[in-house]
């Protein structure tokens, strides 16, 4: 079920937001919780049961973890006698290791074994070996951000960041809420503890949840669909059998696609979970004016750079260890960011690049990069991304490799058919330059325009602010029912970040 869908625009949500209003607060998250549940499984059918799985075993392992730290604490003062507590401490590393070892292995086993078994049987077909034959294994959609979210909740409680959850009903609230579970955001379960058993939804925070959700849907509907559109054509193109102005209008349309579909996709996210009262965590934050690679990854998909800065680049060392070192981690943490993207060696190659630039800038590179003019530097930014966009979104390394040689090299596609006319519509010239406009923080300007008289910011202004809010408000409504149009008339087409 998408959140850009007619069923879930006009009967899922309605239903759930009204029953989780009703005068009763006792069975609210009981109700949610089931609301969750069906929306996954409507999703993935008998899948939810992995998720069931999934949380059950984490529920134990927790309980586990929370064992081995109380047996770590004595009461009145008294000191714990040194072997006691070395076999508590050592049984509570061994909790958080299998709890971890039971979520990776999880996550390996829907997501990697084909990637695993297809790359085994090449090697035992090169040595003329019989191959392996499993069959394709699908991976539930959303598996790699529960499985995050599971790992979260071990680690924290296992560092005494926050309580263990004795009632396995709010771990799987954590869990399985419909709002994240499926693309995100990445909420870390320290963050959130607070929100699982009781929350408060005031009027000021529905009515933010919905315009964050309008907003999103736009994003994806208007904007990133269209474009979705242009790159399909441009990366459908075989081998090098494109121009270099179509492989040019290609990428900077797929750029921009995945930047709306995901960031919309985390605006609904984030609006819903305000209407249901969670705060979410802020996931982008206008990440194309970034400046360089360090920057970019403090804008884009904010949520798992913060997963990975504190549950793997900290602890192998972070910024502590000697510059050698310190390059490697970066190198490790981003190859595996790419292999969470997906079971590819197009993503281990888009890893290793964002980590080979991130290495770069903290060396001589990044005190040569600083002492550049801004657009040099925005320039820097935008080609390296650019260029890896291209691994992200082609079919194989060698359609990638293709792809980029037709994009710098224009005897490439010398002689062929495949001209501009390939990817140009009449959309194009209408959604590229206000998709570019939209990149930077211009909508953040006018909502803070249309909103400082509720904060008092500048009453100077008299009634400006009033008449900028209706504004604003009736245009809200107008994208969304402009959205709704476009989702009766066409297709469905799912977000990028559910197949991740």
């Amino acid at each position: 079920m998408l959140f850009s869908s007619v069923i879930f625009l006009f009967f899922f949500l309605p239903i759930v937001l009204t029953f989780y209003f009703l005068p009763s607060k006792d069975w609210r998250n009981g109700f949610f919780l089931a609301a969750s549940l069906a929306f996954y499984a409507f999703t993935e059918g008998a899948f939810v049961l992995v998720l069931l799985g999934s949380i059950a075993g984490n529920y134990l392992f927790g309980l586990w973890l929370e064992y081995a730290r109380s047996g770590l604490a004595c009461p009145d003062g008294a000191k714990r006698a040194r072997p006691q507590a070395r076999g508590m401490l050592a049984s509570r590393r061994i909790a958080l290791a299998s709890g971890i070892c039971f979520n990776l292995g999880l996550l390996c086993i829907f997501k990697y074994t084909n990637f695993l078994i297809a790359n085994l049987n090449a090697v035992l077909t090169d040595g003329g070996g019989a191959v392996v034959s499993l069959g394709t294994l699908y991976a539930p959609v959303g598996i790699s951000f529960f499985t995050f979210h599971a790992i979260s909740y071990l680690v924290d409680v296992s560092r005494n960041d926050a309580p263990v959850l004795k009632n396995p009903f709010l771990l799987a609230v954590y869990m399985a809420a419909f709002p994240k579970i499926l693309a995100g955001p990445i909420t870390l379960y320290r963050n959130a503890a607070g929100e699982l058993a009781s929350r408060i939804v005031t009027g000021d925070a529905f009515l933010y949840g919905i315009e964050r959700f309008i907003t999103g849907l736009a994003k994806k509907i208007l904007i990133a669909n269209p474009l979705s559109g242009i790159a399909d054509a441009a990366f459908g193109v075989q081998g090098a059998n494109i121009d270099m102005p179509s492989a040019w209008v290609g990428i900077i349309c797929y750029t921009l696609q995945i930047y709306f579909d995901f960031s919309g996709y985390s605006d609904m996210a984030i609006g819903l979970g305000r209407m249901f009262g969670f705060t979410f965590p802020e996931n982008f934050n206008y990440p194309y004016i970034s400046e360089s690679v360090r920057e970019f990854w403090q804008r884009w998909h904010i949520s798992l750079s913060t997963w990975f800065r504190d549950y793997l680049y900290i602890p192998l060392g972070g910024n502590r260890r000697a510059p050698a070192r310190v390059y490697a981690n970066l190198i490790v943490v981003f190859l595996l960011c790419g292999l969470w993207h997906g079971a590819s060696w197009n993503f281990v190659v888009w890893g290793c690049w964002y980590g080979l630039f991130l290495s770069l800038e903290r060396t001589g590179f990044g005190k040569l990069l600083r002492s550049v003019g801004r657009p040099v530097r925005h320039l820097y930014l935008l080609m390296v991304v650019i260029v890896g966009w291209v691994f992200f979104r082609a079919d194989s390394l060698s359609h990638a490799v293709a792809y980029l040689g037709a994009m710098f090299d224009p005897r490439e596609a010398a002689g062929s058919a495949r001209h501009f006319a390939l990817v140009y519509n009449n959309e194009l010239f209408a959604l590229f330059p206000l998709a570019v406009a939209l990149c930077l923080p211009l909508s953040a300007y006018v909502r803070n325009l249309c909103f400082s008289s509720r904060r008092g910011q500048d009453e100077s202004r008299g009634d400006l602010p009033r008449y900028a809010s209706a504004a604003y408000a009736a245009l809200l409504g107008f994208f969304f029912l402009l959205s709704c149009m476009c989702l009766a008339g066409g297709t469905h087409k799912a977000f990028i970040y559910f197949k991740f």
